[in-house]
């Protein structure tokens, strides 16, 4: 069985997922890349807001600070092997 593809905004804290893709163009983009972030990489959410925004996710050993609307461009699957770590 296939895991979904979800937004990087609806993984609960501590859960750990692959991106698959960033729906993002123009500056917002470059600035998802430029914070590190690419296809293929493990990525968990650390924590988010009383608002639930901004949320604060680990990726390569670093913790990154994104508003919802950009992590929302963030396209995870969920990891199917649970050894997998940000």
């Amino acid at each position: 069985m296939m895991d979904s593809v979800i937004p990087l905004t609806s993984l609960k804290v501590g859960e750990v997922a692959r991106i698959v893709s960033i729906n993002a163009r123009g500056e917002l983009a470059r600035r998802i890349r430029d914070m590190g972030l690419g296809s293929g990489m493990p990525v968990s959410v650390v924590g988010y807001a009383p608002l639930r925004d901004p949320l604060a996710l680990r990726c390569a050993e670093v913790t990154i600070a994104l508003r919802r609307k950009e992590a929302g461009a963030i396209m995870v699957q969920t990891a199917a092997n649970k050894g997998d770590r940000p």
